[in-house]
């Protein structure tokens, strides 16, 4: 193997981000034996990675945990330890203390309001998150710290998130521990990486999510990502719901059984209002947004805490947290169960904090408080079992934190969940199920991966490291030459001077991703990051082109969203700026620009950044339409003396007219547009349609039985080849043989797509000619090396040239041989315009 491939090589497995080791190793015999056997593996791969999450469940000791976690940190990087929690918890982190760390393993913990409270670096000090919040701690002295319920930092746009990333940021050490991340959206991991400093947060978006083009700031985890986006969350974030996850035993953590009943109260109908037109609703629906929501909660609390009354009166026994989401139900639910203990936001901090101490050690019944006060991090399973929800609300992780203040690993008894809701709450309901649903379904896939490769760093990146490369294939013709392959290492196989031109869609960097693979150069941080690739693709491209020829790179400036940059408005990344520069850093003489202009209203709907609304509020926010371009680079002539190239371009005047000329010369070119059509596109048209425009396609072109299969099989993978009837049935020139009947009059055509690849980018057929008319003669060789659909091979054989190039992504090169071999035997492939027409004439 040689040096320059080793070196593209070792680019390629860089490209593997894995979470740092940025912490430091210690041996399991130098860990607190008193704590549990899983509990001091978890420690000691936190040590090693110094800024870690640990996702445990609740009552697998998050707390000693931490304990530990800090005195290993105060004995191998001596500094000031702080650990930040929610209020009612600071007594767990003493008392856990005094029980775990005896002896030889005793600390000092002690719970401090203020800096000046500062004074031993040999003590842990406990803070709660107000003191953080209000200034009065300064975080950027402590060297190590931990978030105890760290699910502050969910919500990316929230004041506590854009405050403590930066206050947090000079903290060498850092963990962060909840039992429930990100229940229902799977992007919200990133903003605890982006506070651990793994990957900062814009970059993590684009790396692993895919924007939606019909919808600004809607964002999806890629499908062909998933894979590699837990395995790099389990890099850093260690998921586990019991001991027996990380292979150790789970005698004495079995949960204890949870019974979920639902109590529907009626709704006032006279209270419903009515629709803006003035028709009387017949209940108002609280799922219509968060208004209705309030509306409904008003109108129904006396009913509702009437319910959770009777609840608790039934059974005066037991101990009861009674969750609410509003002060008149805290004075309501007061007045109908006297006893009752309030905790309110208000309240001074330590009046809050003792009661909720003191329920917690069983001197009160009834606790009636907020799930944001006291529904994370407090323990209430050594004397509650019942809690009752006298509301329900849109908030799961506030939900699911509540519940398991009681269901806990070592709770005595079966844990009762009684939650009241309205008629008009049914839908509120059924969605709080789902994401109780898609929380469960999240937590075991992250297990699983736990469960398979353990604390190894290694494994994970091993099995990543199998998605580099591509077992190459070449298809060859009369007139054409693809290969399925790495681009750069095609282009390595490629003799000196070999290409006549070179006409090609590069990536718009990390823009979009065609595979999984890390080959892929949108698989790529950013846009350093990408042309760090392209440095090795580049000058291959001038090594095979011929001296004087051109190399045509059709480019399109970037978008980028002003959530994700910290602008608060979409700006844009000069792209194509930075592919001139990247050319001619390589040897290529710039020889100017093409400027083709797009559809600016559709390009808003993509971006919402040239909105007619927003520019009458501010025209300062408003740029403008970006098109695409196509920028012209020259490989230096052997005789730098003389301007042409050491084989000429040469035209007749009769054919090559003045008007084309001038057409030609202008910087500005129009597209019509047509090109390829896809067989995503082929999928979305709906089976009527389609089956029409295939049979017309088949009456018009020689018959070809691989190309019919092909395009059934590419089908039927996206999940629209009907099974009930033939929607690729051929047409029949014979008079005697009907193939226009139509048995489908009932068939819905306006079928929604389903897997529409929404990254394709294909060259316009019309640009692609006129390039190649321009740039080469008869019969020479025109070379793609981002070779897509087969464009380029495919316009350049039908323009009397011969076509060459290389794809990575299988499934476009297996499209662009079947459509190469066809544009060889003289017969055209399904392309947009035609496809539209056939329908026009059908219809």
């Amino acid at each position: 193997m040689n040096a320059p491939y080793d070196h593209y090589l070792e680019f390629l497995k860089g490209k593997i981000k894995l979470a740092a080791l940025d912490g430091f190793d210690v041996d399991l015999e130098q860990i607190n034996p008193h704590l549990k056997p899983h509990t001091r593996a978890i420690v000691q791969w936190a040590l090693k990675g110094g800024n870690r999450a640990v996702f445990a469940s609740f009552g697998l000791h998050k707390t000693v945990t931490a304990l530990e976690w800090f005195r290993l940190i105060g004995i191998y990087r001596p500094g000031l330890r702080l650990n930040v929690c929610p209020l009612g918890v600071r007594h767990e982190f003493t008392g856990q203390a005094i029980e775990h760390f005896k002896d030889d393993y005793a600390i000092d913990v002690r719970f401090i309001r203020s800096d000046s409270e500062i004074h031993d670096e040999r003590t842990i000090y406990l803070t709660n998150y107000e003191s953080v919040r209000e200034g009065k701690i300064d975080v950027s002295k402590f060297r190590a710290s931990n978030l105890d319920e760290a699910s502050v930092l969910r919500s990316y746009g929230s004041k506590t998130y854009q405050e403590f990333l930066p206050a947090f940021a000079p903290v060498e050490f850092k963990l962060v521990n909840t039992a429930t991340p990100s229940p229902n959206r799977y992007k919200e991991l990133i903003h605890y990486a982006g506070y651990l400093g793994i990957m900062d947060t814009g970059q993590a978006l684009t790396r692993f999510f895919q924007r939606d083009s019909t919808q600004a700031n809607n964002l999806t985890l890629y499908p062909h990502k998933e894979e590699e986006f837990w395995l790099w969350v389990s890099s850093w974030a260690l998921f586990i719901q019991r001991p027996s996850d990380l292979g150790f035993s789970d005698e004495g953590y079995d949960l204890p059984p949870l019974d979920v009943r639902f109590h529907e109260i009626k709704c006032d109908y006279d209270l419903a209002g009515t629709e803006k037109d003035g028709q009387g609703l017949l209940f108002n629906n609280a799922a219509l947004g968060l208004q209705a929501a309030a509306t409904e909660k008003r109108n129904s609390m006396s009913a509702r805490v009437a319910k959770a009354a009777e609840l608790v009166n039934e059974a005066p026994d037991d101990h009861f947290v009674v969750w609410h989401d509003l002060e008149d139900e805290r004075r309501e639910i007061q007045t109908v169960l006297p006893e009752a203990m309030s905790v309110w936001g208000s309240q001074d901090l330590d009046a809050r904090e003792q009661r909720i101490i003191d329920f917690s050690d069983g001197k009160y019944r009834i606790l009636s408080t907020k799930p944001i006060i006291a529904g994370s991090g407090c323990n209430f399973q050594r004397h509650c079992h019942r809690e009752i929800f006298s509301g329900i609300g849109f908030k799961f992780n506030d939900f699911i934190q509540a519940i398991h203040r009681v269901q806990r690993f070592q709770q005595e008894f079966e844990v009762r969940i009684d939650i009241i809701h309205t008629e008009a709450e049914r839908e509120i309901l059924r969605t709080l199920l789902a994401k109780w649903e898609q929380h469960k379904d999240m937590v075991n896939k992250v297990t699983e991966i736990i469960r398979k490769y353990g604390l190894n760093n290694l494994s994970m990146q091993d099995t990543l490291a199998r998605t580099i490369g591509v077992e190459r294939i070449e298809v060859s013709g009369e007139r054409f030459t693809v290969a399925n392959n790495d681009c750069v290492i095609e282009a390595k196989r490629q003799p000196e001077n070999h290409v006549d031109l070179m006409v090609t869609s590069i990536p718009f960097a990390n823009h979009y991703e065609y595979t999984p693979s890390y080959n892929d150069f949108g698989h790529t941080e950013n846009n350093d990051h990408f042309w760090q690739q392209m440095d090795f693709l580049t000058p291959e491209l001038l090594r095979i082109l011929k001296p004087g020829r051109m190399y045509c790179c059709h480019v399109k400036d970037r978008i980028l969203f002003g959530n994700v940059t910290g602008t608060g408005i979409p700006t844009v990344s000069p792209f194509h700026c930075e592919a001139i520069m990247h050319a001619r850093k390589h040897g290529f003489d710039y020889m100017g620009m093409i400027t083709i202009i797009t559809d600016v209203v559709r390009e808003n709907n993509q971006t919402y950044r040239l909105g007619w609304s927003e520019q009458c509020k501010d025209g300062t926010k408003m740029g403008v339409g970006s098109p695409e371009y196509v920028l012209l680079f020259r490989k230096p002539q052997t005789d730098r003396s003389r301007g042409y190239a050491d084989v000429p371009v040469k035209k007749s005047k009769d054919d090559y007219t003045r008007a084309r000329w001038q057409v030609d010369a202008h910087a500005f070119w129009r597209s019509s547009g047509n090109r390829q059509l896809t067989a995503e596109e082929l999928s979305g048209m709906g089976p009527d349609k389609l089956a029409k425009a295939f049979t017309e396609y088949s009456l018009q072109h020689v018959y070809d039985y691989e190309f019919h299969i092909k395009i059934g099989e590419e089908l039927e993978a996206r999940g629209s080849l009907p099974s009930t009837f033939m929607s690729l049935a051929p047409g029949s020139h014979d008079e005697a043989v009907w193939h226009d009947v139509n048995r489908m009059i009932t068939l819905n055509g306006n079928q929604s797509q389903r897997n529409v690849e929404k990254h394709v980018c294909p060259l316009q057929f019309d640009i692609v000619d006129r390039l190649i008319e321009r740039y080469s003669n008869p019969d020479e060789l025109v070379y793609d090396p981002f070779c897509g659909l087969g464009t380029v091979p495919y316009r350049a054989i039908l323009k009397g040239r011969r076509g060459q190039g290389s794809e990575l992504n299988s499934a476009y090169f297996f499209d662009s041989v079947q459509y190469l071999q066809a544009a060889e035997r003289e017969y055209g492939m399904p392309d947009l315009f035609s496809f539209l027409e056939t329908e026009k004439e059908a219809a």
